[in-house]
């Protein structure tokens, strides 16, 4: 594969395209702008006005805020908030859970309550700041995993940033190993990881830079987005395994 083109845009501004424009593209969440972050993601998009549109994220949006002003960082879009939220990092690891989830809720509270009801300071036990805690603790569907329907497990593998080693390249799809989430009706937990082919292009555009067997990628929502490092993934890896520990009280409660 070759290189992708190089960057036109800050580092952290094409890290936050590439792990927002999948579940934007699909309608789930952001402002219209799918295009504008393909290309942004790929590696172009110069003229792209990437701040507007992440403000448009209701859910990434307030995490990277809170993240960097706990941080001491001026810009949400700083590459390092945005690693840290959506994989983890050095900033995840230093900022403290309870604190950062204090804020966050203070923060999203007043407009999500009416609706989200569960956001009370009970969560705290399971805030963290990174994407796992929005997708599994803040996002609603794991309160609807009783109802033994598939559609909650779902969502809640496809919205969570999945890790996988890179088995064979394609021209559209990567073959690689990658591990789902498996639910017995009161654990909800990582299965063994299983072959499978997942799409690395669309319409053309690829955000990853090279890439060979052997290596690691993120998925989210169905799309190899990112290349990962070791030891992103093993950040990665921790702060989900976190996550579920986290939640399993109330899961086991029912």
């Amino acid at each position: 594969m070759t290189p992708a083109m190089t960057m036109s845009v800050p580092p952290g501004h094409r890290l936050f395209a590439k792990y927002a424009h999948a579940p934007n593209s699909l309608g789930y969440c952001g402002p219209a702008g799918a295009a504008a972050l393909r290309a942004v993601a790929a590696g172009g998009g110069k003229h792209v006005d990437v701040p507007f549109l992440a403000r448009g994220f209701s859910g990434a949006w307030p995490y990277q805020e809170v993240l960097a002003e706990l941080s001491g960082l001026d810009d949400p879009l700083d590459e390092r908030v945005v690693r840290g939220y959506w994989t983890g990092n050095d900033l995840t690891d230093a900022v403290g859970n309870v604190r950062f989830g204090a804020a966050l809720l203070k923060r999203i509270r007043p407009q999500a309550s009416h609706y989200w009801g569960h956001l009370t300071d009970d969560l705290l036990a399971e805030a963290a700041p990174t994407h796992g805690f929005h997708v599994f603790g803040v996002y609603p569907w794991s309160r609807l995993l009783s109802a033994s329907q598939p559609e909650p497990l779902k969502v809640l593998d496809s919205c969570r940033i999945g890790w996988a080693q890179v088995v064979e390249v394609e021209a559209e799809h990567l073959l690689v190993r990658m591990a789902h989430l498996e639910y017995d009706g009161s654990v909800l937990t990582l299965g063994s990881a299983r072959e499978e082919r997942i799409p690395h292009r669309i319409d053309g555009a690829c955000f990853l830079d090279a890439i060979a067997p052997g290596d690691h990628v993120a998925v989210h929502w169905g799309f190899v987005c990112d290349n990962l490092t070791t030891d992103e993934v093993a950040r990665l890896e921790r702060w989900t395994a976190w996550q579920l520990d986290a939640m399993a009280p109330r899961l086991a409660s029912g």
